[in-house]
């Protein structure tokens, strides 16, 4: 009897997948999803002992992974659905933990103890009525109080913390982290920009004619040679401005780095 029911079942989905594949509409997908749960199902199950997710979210995500697999499936092909369905559902549960985890990686038994105890404080729960303590989330896990809230601490600081959280007072003069973290970038481009206005200030004191060819050869990158055709000057004469105006510009900004 059971035999005759799963030949049923798989002829109404082979029915359906390709009534769906000639006139794909709402109300057929809706029915393969529903033959075709459990092998969400399977995959949520596979699952719910390797992560912190509930079954709930494991198996409305696996769905999505379901109702793909019937928009791409070709009967022309060959294959069976439930081998071609498969993997788009344990792709779309894949991705979505890998989403939700962390960047920050812990020990590997660690991990496997905070999966534990997410089980454990549940059962607890239903158990004393109130959230358990520490020692007796311990208790439950067969590990020293100590380690218990060394898990905890490594879990709390795989969660990043935003720039824009506030340290200290609040109200209007709360600061926030990102002011009290320092950004190397942005003193690289201070620094920079220093640099910038120094040597324009050391320019200006340069005679105009050696300014000029600087700012054609370095500026504008010219060869001295088209600097000379510029400045209608022979392009030794634009090798040796070349060669005082840096000079000049060294003891210049030397100087303004003494002050």
């Amino acid at each position: 009897m059971p035999t005759n029911v799963t030949s049923e079942l798989k002829n109404d989905n082979l029915q359906l997948l390709r009534e769906y594949q000639n006139n794909p509409s709402l109300q057929l997908r809706n029915q393969l999803v529903q033959l075709n749960i459990g092998l969400v199902r399977r995959e949520a199950h596979h699952w719910i002992n390797q992560c912190t997710e509930s079954y709930e979210d494991l198996l409305q995500v696996g769905c999505i992974g379901l109702i793909r697999a019937i928009e791409r499936f070709d009967m022309s092909k060959g294959h069976a659905f439930s081998s071609f369905a498969t993997p788009y559902i344990r792709g779309e549960i894949q991705h979505y933990l890998r989403d939700k985890s962390s960047a920050v990686r812990i020990p590997r038994r660690l991990t496997v103890l905070q999966r534990q105890a997410a089980w454990a404080i549940r059962d607890l729960q239903v158990k004393l009525n109130r959230y358990p303590s520490d020692r007796e989330i311990a208790s439950a896990l067969n590990i020293e109080v100590e380690e218990w809230q060394e898990i905890k601490l490594a879990c709390q600081n795989r969660s990043p913390l935003s720039l824009d959280a506030p340290v200290g007072e609040e109200g209007e003069n709360a600061t926030s982290l990102g002011e009290l973290v320092p950004d190397n970038r942005y003193r690289s481009f201070q620094l920079a920009q220093e640099d910038c206005i120094r040597l324009q200030q050391a320019l200006v004191q340069l005679e105009q004619r050696t300014r000029d060819v600087l700012e054609f050869v370095f500026l504008q990158d010219l060869t001295q040679k088209e600097a000379a055709e510029r400045l209608g000057i022979s392009a030794v004469t634009v090798s040796r401005r070349v060669k005082k105006g840096l000079d000049s510009l060294k003891t210049l900004l030397a100087g303004t780095e003494d002050e």
